[in-house]
């Protein structure tokens, strides 16, 4: 009997303690700085279209700023907006310049090493825009494959690290933003741009026909894009989760999708 009061007595200290200790994570949750702050801090990189851009009124907009600004309306909350360097993004969140990233960031092994992700909110992948001068010859990304074929990108994304593990033997030439990387191939100066399906599209709707351009839509990778937190909160982890959700059975994901992935009426609204 003794025995056995004993045994109930270490279960009941061990449960408490581990009680106290979840008590005490959520308290430090950003759940609760969000919430005491009264705003919701997000981190993107303005110029990722149609994800985040700024339009003619030097206001932020886009896929991911609507859902943010969704999100925030869903906490109570203000939406403060961080514009931050692509290069720098996780390093700001790791140092707490704003709560999350909600950027167009695909998730990769590499980065799910430093931060964590929620659920992914759209699938989309690489694909091409090709010179003219290389309609005869290119095909698929597998044609690239060439020191001969001049292909651009921006620095630091999956973009580039799709042309150097699966084009590697192409002259590469990288670029700190996107449009820099796709008016190489508009201006002659390349043969091919490799970028996400939802920029190309919009870089198309916008120049393609003016160049004479060529879309290979048919994306030749998988990605994912999620949000991005810190590690170690799984209390902010769940609540992403099941508001993405909701969003997504609601009818405001459909309606944010159809805005700025099917349409491209906005394009007249942002700054060029």
């Amino acid at each position: 009997m003794k025995r056995i009061l004993a045994l109930t007595v270490a279960f009941l200290l061990v449960a408490s303690t581990a009680f106290a200790a979840d008590i005490d994570l959520a308290k430090k949750s950003t759940i609760e700085s969000i919430l005491q702050a009264g705003k919701l801090r997000v981190g993107f990189e303005s110029g990722y279209m149609p994800f985040e851009m700024t339009d003619t009124k030097g206001e932020f907009v886009g896929f991911d700023i609507d859902m943010a600004k969704e999100m925030a309306k869903a906490m109570g909350v203000e939406f403060e907006p961080v514009n931050t360097a692509w290069d720098g993004i996780i390093p700001a969140l790791l140092t707490n310049k704003f709560d999350i990233i909600m950027s167009g960031m695909t998730v990769t092994q590499e980065r799910n090493l430093k931060i964590n992700f929620a659920d992914p909110y759209i699938i989309v992948g690489q694909t091409i825009i090709l010179s003219p001068s290389v309609k005869d010859e290119v095909k698929s990304y597998r044609d690239l494959n060439d020191p001969k074929y001049i292909v651009t990108s921006k620095l630091g994304t999956t973009g580039e690290q799709s042309v150097k593990r699966m084009i590697p033997k192409c002259t590469y030439k990288s670029f700190e933003t996107e449009q820099e990387a796709a008016l190489e191939v508009l201006n002659g100066k390349a043969q091919a741009f490799v970028y996400d399906l939802p920029y190309c599209v919009v870089f198309m709707a916008q120049q393609g026909a003016s160049g004479g351009l060529i879309l290979l839509d048919k994306p030749f990778t998988y990605e994912p894009l999620a949000w991005a937190i810190n590690k170690g909160d799984p209390d902010f982890m769940n609540w992403l989760n099941n508001f993405l959700l909701q969003l997504k059975n609601d009818g405001r994901y459909d309606m944010i999708y159809n805005k700025w992935i099917k349409s491209t009426d906005w394009i007249k609204e942002v700054q060029q």
